[in-house]
């Protein structure tokens, strides 16, 4: 048991503590190399406040300590890649459902568009589709808030087009993860309706019910705590007041979710994205946030869920009553979780899950999603070689973009003549580096982020609620800046998949509004032009398909601290590829010869000389020595 005695260099040998002070110092800016200086390991925790001026307090501290003494297992060992698995090998296409493509005309995206561009995802390779939510909703979140488990959104279409795409997408050889949003449900879900008609309900364990709120803020922006009058009462709601906190305390719910998953799987869903999954262990007593977390995380009250003390048994008995029956794949959603607490999650002993989703390679240290600047990549090549080297049983996630986040060319370097080499160096990444990819809709066509010029254009709540909230303490101006920067509906326009009107997702005017960019970047052009962004995909993940060593071969990393430079081997005992990268947009001198090497794509067309291009990317196959 760790206490105030103990160093930082004792917290930084426990694999949550690591995790914690790497966060910590990725939000404030400083490298993690900062820790590894023996005088800052020898100091105890109780000289913290007194050295730090009180900015760490003794309430951090004892905080820390709590969350560190919680968490008794260590990582086990293992470095290779395991056993073989189909979502291993598989690239994973995510689908944003509602501005994917939409067949009848109501200016929504919906099954039956899906069902019409197999055809392009198969063209594409890709092995899987992940759908965010389409079940039953009020929409107040966009299909995150619940409101029928168990029911597709009409506006989505019917169970019956839901069961037509499964089946062809099983005939196709592709696979069906759905988004499993299981923290919380909708204001409107019967569960919930329940509990407030009924104050003696049972169902009123299933959520936080409480006589006084805590100091927990929202993600949405103000209080955590909704007031209930019927019940005259506080419910606890960590992301919009219309999503409420379910309580996985409570046996009878969990038993309620395990018949849910099930009854997803008969249908013949091949696993499911877990939402947010690692808060739904809440610490007991639900304690005030610590208010020196909060001014550095910018969220009080997060260490009592990110990480609580039942999240791995709960995540245990979700796999052995609901998953493993069916050999159901699961990747969860888990935000604030680091590399090593991300082995005790994901170790393939450990039977909890296959996959997490790590966020923190998304900005650059110091940076939130609102702000306006260029992201680094050669802090993305600093933060994947630890996962890369020491994996430790995770099998990582690569993505750059999804459904909650804006377009990464726009992040690096929005500047229309690089627009082209910098997807495709994006995409040669992500497809050869050890893990799985995930696509986001449109990625593929190397789409950027869109001329918002109003709050008006937006359609997100957290935008929204966050710019009311914003307004207030920065003024009117920085807060529509920030927001505008950073907005989820960046990723959320509808897909482009022709120049016509509506980019050929609909003959209607569409939910979200978009601008002219699709006039030139939209599939149908792109299939047309062999050098196009798409045409790049297609042929890395057929390259992908065809050479195994990418998959499971072993990665061994070049030049780790020459800046600039990302170069790393594939290796197998039938082959070795070699990936050859410049990150930025200035030439930098070549660090290995071309002979013996053939090439086997990139996103320059010739060859280089004694340098690298801005963002070439370059994919060699190391030639093989004949014996005499």
């Amino acid at each position: 048991m760790l206490n105030q005695n103990h160093t930082v260099g004792d917290v930084m040998d426990h694999p949550l503590g690591q995790d914690i002070l790497h966060k910590l110092l990725l939000q404030i800016g400083i490298s993690r190399r900062f820790l590894g200086h023996p005088l800052i390991r020898r100091i105890r925790l109780s000289h913290l406040p007194r050295l730090t001026g009180g900015k760490v307090d003794e309430s951090f501290v004892a905080t820390v300590l709590e969350l560190l003494n919680s968490e008794p297992d260590v990582p086990g060992i293992g470095s290779g890649p395991g056993r073989a698995a189909w979502w291993k090998e598989a690239v994973f296409y995510q689908i944003y459902p509602k501005s994917f493509m939409d067949s009848d005309g109501d200016g929504v995206g919906d099954l039956g568009g899906i069902l019409t561009k197999l055809d392009y995802l198969q063209n594409l390779g890709v092995g899987a589709l992940w759908l965010t939510p389409i079940y039953d909703s009020p929409e107040a979140d966009n299909g995150y808030d619940i409101r029928d488990y168990q029911a597709i959104l009409s506006t989505y279409g019917t169970m019956a087009d839901f069961d037509a795409l499964i089946q062809e997408l099983h005939r196709r050889g592709m696979r069906l993860i759905m988004d499993l949003v299981v923290n919380h449900t909708s204001d409107e879900h019967r569960w919930f309706q329940e509990a407030m008609g009924d104050p003696s309900s049972p169902k009123g364990d299933y959520y936080f019910f409480r006589d006084d709120p805590n100091n927990w803020v929202s993600f949405f922006g103000g209080s955590a705590w909704k007031r209930i009058p019927q019940r005259d009462q506080w419910v606890l709601h960590l992301f919009s007041e219309r999503q409420m906190d379910l309580n996985w305390d409570n046996p009878a719910l969990r038993e309620e979710i395990f018949r849910m998953v099930r009854s997803w799987l008969d249908r013949g869903v091949d696993g499911f994205r877990l939402d947010v999954i690692n808060y739904i262990s809440k610490r007991p007593g639900l304690p005030p946030g610590n208010e020196c977390l909060a001014r550095i995380s910018g969220f009080r009250g997060f260490e009592h869920y990110f990480y609580g003390p039942n999240l791995h048994r709960y995540l245990r008995e979700l796999r052995r009553q609901a998953l493993d029956p069916y050999e159901a794949f699961s990747v969860g959603e888990t935000p604030g979780i680091g590399r090593q607490t991300a082995k005790l999650l994901t170790a393939p002993p450990r039977r909890e899950l296959d996959m997490i989703f790590n966020f923190d390679h998304l900005e650059n240290p110091g940076k939130v999603r609102g702000d306006d600047y260029r992201y680094d990549l050669n802090y993305y090549k600093e933060y994947i070689i630890p996962w890369m080297e020491d994996p430790g049983g995770v099998w990582m996630s690569l993505f750059y973009e999804n459904h909650d986040n804006p377009r990464m060319i726009s992040k690096v370097n929005p500047e229309p003549q690089v627009r082209k080499v910098l997807a495709k160096l994006l995409a040669l990444l992500q497809m050869t580096l050890r893990g799985t990819p995930f696509v986001f809709q449109g990625q593929e066509l190397g789409r950027v982020n869109q001329n918002f010029t109003s709050m008006d254009q937006l359609r997100d709540v957290e935008s929204l609620n966050l710019y009311q909230t914003w307004r207030k303490t920065m003024g009117e101006e920085t807060a529509r800046r920030k927001i505008l920067t950073g907005t989820r509906d960046h990723a959320r326009v509808p897909m482009a998949w022709n120049s016509d009107r509506q980019a050929g997702f609909s003959e209607a005017e569409p939910w979200i509004a978009q601008d002219q960019d699709y006039l030139t970047w939209n599939a149908a052009a792109e299939s047309a032009d062999p050098n196009s962004v798409l045409n790049f995909y297609r042929r890395l993940i057929r390259l992908r398909r065809s050479h195994p060593v990418l998959v499971y071969g072993e990665i061994r990393i070049r030049f780790k601290k020459t800046r600039n430079l990302f170069l790393y081997h594939r290796v197998s005992p039938e082959e070795t590829l070699i990936v050859e990268c410049n990150l930025s947009s200035r030439r930098i001198r070549r660090r290995i010869s071309s002979r013996s090497r053939h090439r086997l794509i990139s996103n320059y067309p010739d060859l280089p000389q004694g340098w690298l291009r801005p963002y070439e990317a370059i994919l060699w196959k190391q030639e093989t020595k004949r014996k005499q």
